[in-house]
């Protein structure tokens, strides 16, 4: 949708499911249909929440490759993050204000006193309306929270990144995000509400993730991909077959190869999961070549780490393939593994005075 690829995750379908069985059990068949017809709404609210991120983001230039939809709200996946607190701010505040749009055209549409008629009810459209009017008011509130990865938590790490380094409002905002987190755990325990204790492990997890992700990212500003692409790899032919495939697999540890052509030009990349599928299909005396993903964004050893990382971030794949200077033949692979080991080395050397090897050089 908009060039943004949805995804519906499988426990949001098992949620769909449990939802009409319940409801279905305690009023019968029109009760369930009016709830599954309101979950369905609530989740279209959800989201065109996250299609506002999606269009301010792309305002800046950044891509979202796709919003994946969980029975706990969505998730749009950035390209990367605004360069600019200010940006940030935006493309965080966003998603809440379409929430804000349709509860004021639902409240237009209702009048007021259907925001505080106890005796709301979605087996009618009316009360349907009503419900939904509410449900995003508390989307608003919910989402506003300053943790991540809500949308509130965003905004209070743009508003602190204004007055100091990134990484630092990005450590205070997460600290902030964990401790909302273990109070929702702690309430979740007392009030034994399983949703709102898994929602709250996630926010933590989330949390520290973010804070994680930031100080590499930091980190690897000094270096190119010269400094961490893996220059030992194997590469395959393009008539190569699942058959050689399976044994290129099952002989190291490499699980993605680069295909290339007699020119020894890069064709594409084989991925273990193509080449699972692929056999499963096809037969190990099969070419590969019907299941190679192409079109796969170059980088080059001078590309600086920082950006390579996002890009392989934002990819859905688990490894990059360099090429060199003229673009013609690969030299050297790159993995969220070697950037994680090349931060562990540079921490280690640094003890030293001395800077990890580059494998590149």
């Amino acid at each position: 949708m908009a060039g943004t690829v949805v995804r519906l995750h499988v426990t949001f379908i098992l949620l769909l499911v449990g939802i009409g069985v319940l409801f279905f059990m305690s009023g019968g068949a029109a009760v369930a249909a009016g709830a599954l017809v309101f979950t369905a709404a609530l989740f279209t609210c959800v989201l065109l929440h996250e299609f506002g991120h999606v269009f301010a983001a792309r305002a800046f230039g950044i891509r979202t490759p796709d919003i994946t939809l969980l029975p706990i709200g969505g998730i749009a996946r950035l390209e990367k993050m605004p360069e600019r607190p200010w940006q940030e701010l935006v493309v965080a505040i966003a998603g809440p204000m379409v929430n804000i749009v349709i509860a004021g055209l639902l409240l237009l549409g209702l009048g007021w006193p259907s925001l505080i008629d106890p005796m709301i009810d979605f087996t009618s459209p009316i009360g349907l309306l009503q419900r939904l009017m509410v449900i995003n008011i508390w989307l608003v509130i919910f989402n506003m929270i300053p943790a991540f990865p809500m949308d509130g938590g965003r905004v209070f790490r743009a508003l602190l990144a204004m007055r100091m380094p990134y990484v630092k409002a990005t450590s205070i905002a997460a600290f902030v995000g964990q401790a909302f987190a273990g109070l929702g755990a702690l309430v979740a325990l007392v009030w034994f509400h399983p949703l709102l204790f898994i929602v709250a492990i996630f926010i933590f997890l989330a949390a520290r993730g973010e804070s994680e992700a930031v100080q590499t990212r930091e980190a690897l500003r000094e270096f190119t991909l010269n400094d961490a692409m893996m220059t030992s790899f194997q590469t395959l032919p393009l008539d190569a077959t699942f058959g050689h495939a399976a044994e290129a697999l099952l002989a190291g540890p490499q699980h993605d190869f680069p295909i290339l052509d007699a020119s020894g030009s890069l064709v594409g990349l084989l991925t273990r999961a193509a080449l699972i599928e692929g056999l499963h299909k096809h037969g190990p005396s099969h070419p590969v070549e019907p299941v190679i993903v192409r079109g796969i964004p170059p980088v080059y050893p001078a590309t600086p780490l920082r950006s390579a990382f996002e890009l392989l971030r934002a990819s859905p794949f688990e490894v990059l393939p360099v090429l060199d200077a003229r673009g013609t033949a690969i030299v050297g692979l790159l993995t969220a593994e070697n950037v994680g080991e090349l931060v562990l080395l540079r921490d280690a050397f640094a003890q030293w005075n001395e800077s990890p090897p580059a494998p590149g050089r």
